[in-house]
């Protein structure tokens, strides 16, 4: 497996000369997190983790985007959780950006490297450890689970972006393209966890205007999108987040690919009561 250039914030904290003015931006439809905002005092702790912070990207807001939760988490030698998520009901997504992580998974031990993946359905038993000399970063993305009558919940599963179905967009000249971890297809999932790639000068040609809500974490390079009636320019180490129905599109910048980490909710009714 070759290990891709991933961006992962590394903390600190500005110089006090460093000018205020910067990209970050919170609006009734859509907000930016530019990787300079990720700094030491940031962080969050979350309970039962040892030797752990986290960057807090989404949160489920009321009237904003309502449907999970986005960490970066950071654990250094030793550290880890043999009791990560107190919620039962919480299914998550983990990605690995830089270093190894240990993960169990009932009986079974899987190693994580940069690109590998984790689906971890509610109610399942696992931990993680770090067991290197360097500190592992990764993507913990959480929805709480929502239970159909006659359909299973799925299984958990482990793999990496390069065993994955990578799929072109039709008439695109392959510049866009999803690396896809879920069958689209498959009911017992609802969210889907994908990367999006575009080649330099490829292009989303419209304003997606749809239901799903969105996180989008720039592993690679750099673009313009379109978020609402604004154009907003985004590189590695950004984050973008969507409420339902936001207008979105963008161009890829170059030189090289543009990679985003992209999560959205699918395969559910719309809820007509909260």
């Amino acid at each position: 497996m070759t290990k891709a250039p991933y961006y992962a914030p590394s903390g600190g904290l500005p110089p006090q000369t460093q000018l205020l003015t910067d990209r970050a931006v919170f609006t009734e439809a859509y907000a930016v997190i530019p990787k300079g905002t990720m700094t030491d005092i940031v962080t969050s702790n979350i309970p039962f983790w040892s030797n752990t912070r986290a960057w807090v990207l989404a949160r489920p807001l009321s009237g904003f985007a309502e449907t999970f939760s986005q960490y970066i988490m950071e654990v250094g030698p030793g550290g880890g959780s043999a009791r990560p998520d107190t919620d039962p009901n919480a299914q998550a997504v983990l990605f690995i950006v830089a270093g190894t992580l240990t993960l169990r998974i009932g009986n079974d031990i899987h190693t994580l490297s940069s690109g590998g993946y984790a689906y971890l359905p509610p109610d399942c038993a696992w931990s993680v450890t770090n067991e290197g000399k360097d500190s592992v970063k990764f993507h913990w993305i959480r929805k709480s689970y929502q239970w159909v009558e006659g359909i299973d919940a799925p299984a958990p599963f482990v793999t990496h972006e390069t065993d994955a179905t990578t799929i072109a967009m039709p008439d695109t000249d392959d510049k866009w393209a999803t690396t896809r971890f879920v069958d689209p297809g498959d009911m017992a999932h609802d969210m889907h966890v994908n990367i999006v790639t575009f080649q330099p000068g490829g292009v989303i040609p419209f304003a997606e205007t749809h239901v799903m809500e969105h996180g989008l974490y720039v592993l690679e390079g750099k673009a313009v999108y379109r978020l609402n009636q604004d154009w907003v320019e985004v590189e590695a180490g950004d984050f973008m987040w969507l409420r339902a129905f936001c207008p979105q599109a963008c161009y890829a910048g170059g030189p090289g690919p543009f990679r985003y980490l992209l999560y959205k909710d699918v395969n559910r009714h719309m809820p007509l009561t909260r």
